[in-house]
């Protein structure tokens, strides 16, 4: 497997990798990735560092990451896991509703898993994380076990790029064409 620790991985967050790796890519013109800020509404403020240090969200967000790939649009989420099992509360309906309309508007879809214990980065589909998700509306798991996905989705690090995670995005949609 894969190891993230010797590319910096711990001490960091994975936002900031994220938005890293994003960079490398626009600055490649290889894709041109944007963070979906989270609107809140500051309710109280700290007069002398004019931090805010009370405020809600104004609405739910959708995803963390939407851009486009060479011309294709892409949407994504970014989640750290502490176990080998996965809890689906960490995703909400809401994101599961606009991932699977994005794909239905010929988008691509997936959530970005690093698994803190094992060290690995994982590219989910949407297509798996909706067969965990209706799984779990039926009644059975509210979670999935690391050892239900795809090892074929384990993100491999290269040389100059955090988390590339673009060579799975082509898996997925050769898997689509493919089905």
């Amino acid at each position: 497997m894969a190891t993230w620790n010797s590319r910096g991985l711990r001490g960091s967050s994975l936002e900031e990798l994220v938005n890293r790796t994003n960079e490398k890519y626009e600055a490649s013109h290889l894709a041109l990735i944007q963070k979906i800020p989270t609107p809140i509404t500051p309710v109280r403020f700290d007069k002398d560092s004019r931090q805010i240090t009370l405020a809600y969200f104004e609405q739910q967000s959708t995803v963390d990451y939407i851009g486009a790939v060479q011309g294709i649009p892409v949407c994504f989420d970014a989640k750290e896991c502490a176990v080998d099992t996965f809890a689906l509360s960490n995703i909400h309906e809401h994101q599961v509703f606009f991932m699977r309309e994005f794909e239905r508007q010929g988008g691509v879809s997936f959530v970005l898993i690093y698994y803190t214990s094992k060290d690995i980065m994982y590219y989910l589909t949407f297509r798996a994380l909706d067969v965990f998700w209706e799984r779990m509306e039926k009644g059975g798991r509210k979670s999935f076990r690391f050892d239900e996905l795809d090892e074929s989705y384990v993100i491999t690090p290269k040389p100059g790029i955090l988390i590339p995670y673009l060579d799975l995005i082509q898996k997925d949609l050769d898997e689509r064409e493919n089905n």
